[in-house]
């Protein structure tokens, strides 16, 4: 009975499912992310990702499911570069964000989580404020370094990389999480991590993903 409950309110939550091309998925912290779909599976939610993988949500950080009818163009495979076979944690980007953290003396590790975090490794993700890409940098983040391309993954996570390294020589970890989730004044103005609901689950995601065995 308790399952029937769940898949009616989850066919409520989606809508009616017209055909499209993929679907786009509307979080409750603002976000959104396309996908090529999604299946039920209990209280969750299971989104395919574009790139392979897929993100298991628990229904309540979803407020909708709507077709999606941009036609972006499945990724080449050749311009995946030398980089690893895909995993289901980084997608294929798990060499170049290694390259690239190194460079920057930055833990990959800590990458990784906040990518997933931050866009679930989609590199078209666009939130409703205007962050874009993997690392979902704000316009202004793109301009500070130089991004011509900001859904492009090498400028991409090149340009959160050092933003991230930037935070970290100012603040601590959790602190610097939470600067590159609402702003470094919103830190210096509570001294601390804000009370905003998004902003502490952003960093107890990222910092459980951080520490997670294996990662």
């Amino acid at each position: 009975m308790r399952g029937r409950t769940c898949a009616a309110a989850l066919a409520l939550l989606v809508g009616a499912a017209a055909p499209a091309r993929a679907e786009l998925v509307f979080f409750a912290s603002g976000r959104s992310l396309s996908i090529k779909g999604h299946r039920i599976d209990g209280d969750s939610l299971v989104l395919s990702l574009r790139n392979g993988g897929e993100i298991v949500c628990d229904r309540s950080m979803i407020t909708k499911i709507a077709p999606d009818e941009v036609p972006y163009p499945e990724p080449a495979t050749a311009a995946v570069e030398a980089m690893p076979a895909v995993d289901s944690t980084s997608g294929d980007y798990a060499g170049l964000i290694t390259t690239l953290a190194r460079k920057e003396g930055v833990d990959a590790r800590l990458v990784r989580a906040l990518v997933e975090v931050e866009s679930g490794y989609q590199p078209r993700a666009k939130s409703p404020k205007g962050a874009m890409g993997l690392m979902q940098l704000m316009p202004e983040t793109a301009r500070q370094y130089a991004v011509t391309a900001p859904y492009e993954p090498r400028q991409n996570l090149a340009a959160g990389i050092k933003h991230l390294k930037a935070l970290l020589r100012k603040f601590s970890l959790p602190l610097a999480l939470a600067a590159y989730n609402a702003g470094e004044p919103a830190v210096q103005r509570y001294g601390g991590i804000p009370p905003y609901a998004e902003t502490r689950s952003y960093v107890t995601r990222i910092l459980q993903l951080f520490h997670a065995p294996g990662r």
